[in-house]
């Protein structure tokens, strides 16, 4: 066994000493860990991605699982996001909402299992964060089979709206808003997940009846309670401030249960059209009462996900203006990790996209400095279609990444581990630096005259290497993304 050594500089110049004194080329610094989100998203609503089929064993159900985190990892993502609310139901063990239909078929029935529970655990098991993906609004999907007793829409049928072919929470309502607060709460409160991530669904997307005239949203009662009680904003501004306190109580719900939890939102990547100049198609401001810029400027969210799923040269809606927009509204300097479709590869439709557009676009975004993206979603890697998740591993997500630090979080870092090298294993034997164990453990190898970068989870307590390195840098990672002090292993001499 080798002790590491106290200070980081007097390893790594022991290091240079060692390799000079034996003749050998000198051993550069090691290199500090690439910084990315690489998240993808998980949708469970109408079986996109997970499980692949409703009715399925428990046991099939989690190997389809294990094998997304395990493609995950093996493509370097960092990060899942996995839907756990489509609809006022839970893919996980809720005293608050029914079981999701699209477990086993039927809305309530247990499927024997917690599916979050497992997904948090296996994930992290792989060096993976893992976000729960929550629709705050919709209360009932199309094409779904009937609700359970327990359902919002039969035990406050009040609070519900049929709008189009869905059912909707009314957002006017303060029990709705209070109704989605508790829920993301419980997540928080019970699960060790990462993040609480919201997507672009708030009040609807506009739906025209069979003549094709606008369908109204319902909510004349909860709107007229508003103005007998005073208010005074228009109604289209009374729904956006509706959000918009749903946003902020999470923003403050969520970072008081556990400060190290990111609140995300994807919205709409479209804030106004014309915004930026030139940009034309759909308002979400108007349309769907979301305010994205407002939550970004006011730091309310940890990291906005606008959905750029247009190519860079769309004459309207160009994803290279779209994300400088949204960068320059960040005057909170949060997170900005746009959201990216390689769903559309080789999909047959009119709006395909070849694999090169998506390499773009994340080149793009490296050289803009937003920081990460998410892939929507997570079918098209699992199939490699037409070799993107081949493309993408051996290019731009050869390296592994750590997410990307959030200081306004938590701005401490780490104690430093304890490690040493077992010549028999050939293994790094590595024990936390404190009583909690940090979330992941960054290790750099020098090997083959250069650093190779490795990321593994916190729980690990052995980590074989193989073919022996020359020399061994490690460092501890919590969940906020800070960095402890790296600290070196020096080899004992061959003999």
């Amino acid at each position: 066994m080798t002790r590491i050594l106290a200070s980081p500089a007097a390893a790594l110049f022991a290091l240079f000493s060692l390799a000079c004194a034996s003749g050998a080329p000198a051993i550069p610094a090691p290199p500090p860990m690439d910084r990315e989100f690489r998240g993808v998203w998980v949708a469970t609503v109408k079986n996109i991605d997970w499980p692949s089929q409703r009715g399925l064993s428990a046991d099939v159900q989690k190997s389809e699982l294990v094998a997304i985190l395990d493609r995950a990892r093996e493509m370097n993502f960092n990060a899942v996001i996995f839907q756990v609310r489509p609809a006022a139901d839970a893919l996980y063990r809720s005293r608050i909402e029914p079981w999701s239909e699209y477990l086993t078929g039927t809305m309530g029935r247990d499927p024997g299992w917690d599916p979050l529970a497992f997904a948090v655990e296996e994930a992290h098991a792989r060096g993976l964060e893992l976000h729960a993906w929550v629709n705050p609004y919709r209360a009932r999907h199309r094409e779904t089979s009937p609700p359970s007793a327990n359902h919002i829409s039969v035990t406050h049928p009040h609070l519900v709206r049929t709008y189009g072919s869905y059912l909707w929470l009314d957002p006017g309502e303060d029990e709705v808003r209070a109704h989605t607060r508790s829920v993301i709460l419980d997540i928080v409160r019970r699960y060790q997940v990462d993040g609480i991530h919201l997507d672009d669904y708030f009040y609807p997307y506009p739906e025209n009846d069979a003549s094709g005239t606008p369908i109204p949203f319902p909510d004349d009662a909860s709107w007229q309670r508003y103005r007998d009680s005073g208010g005074s904003l228009s109604r289209d501004d009374w729904r956006r401030e509706n959000v918009n306190r749903l946003v902020q109580e999470l923003s403050v719900d969520v970072h008081r249960a556990n400060s190290s939890i990111k609140l995300g939102i994807s919205p709409f990547g479209i804030w106004r059209p014309g915004h930026p100049a030139g940009v034309t198609g759909f308002d979400a401001r108007e349309g769907l009462y979301a305010d994205s810029r407002y939550w970004l400027q006011q730091g309310w969210v940890d990291y906005l996900s606008p959905q750029l799923y247009w190519p860079i040269a769309s004459p309207g809606q160009s994803f290279s203006a779209l994300l400088g927009w949204w960068l320059d509204q960040n005057s909170q300097d949060r997170h900005l990790w746009p959201g990216i479709i390689p769903s559309r590869i080789a999909n047959g439709q009119p709006n395909a996209l070849y694999p090169e557009e998506i390499l773009h676009q994340i080149d793009m975004v490296r050289t803009m400095g937003a920081g990460g993206t998410i892939h929507f979603s997570m079918k098209p890697l699992l199939e490699n279609r037409a070799g993107i998740a081949t493309r993408l591993s051996s290019t731009l997500y050869e390296e592994p990444a750590l997410v990307p630090a959030s200081p306004w979080l938590d701005s401490t870092p780490p104690a430093a581990p304890f490690a040493s090298w077992n010549e028999l294993n050939r293994s790094i034997s590595i024990s936390p630096g404190e009583a909690d164990e940090p979330s992941l453990y960054a290790i750099r190898l020098w090997m083959g005259g250069r650093w190779v970068r490795e990321i593994v989870p916190g729980s690990r307590r052995e980590v074989p290497v193989g073919n022996r390195p020359e020399a061994i840098v490690i460092s501890a990672v919590d969940r906020a993304g800070n960095e402890s002090e790296p600290q070196a292993v020096l080899l004992p001499a061959q003999r």
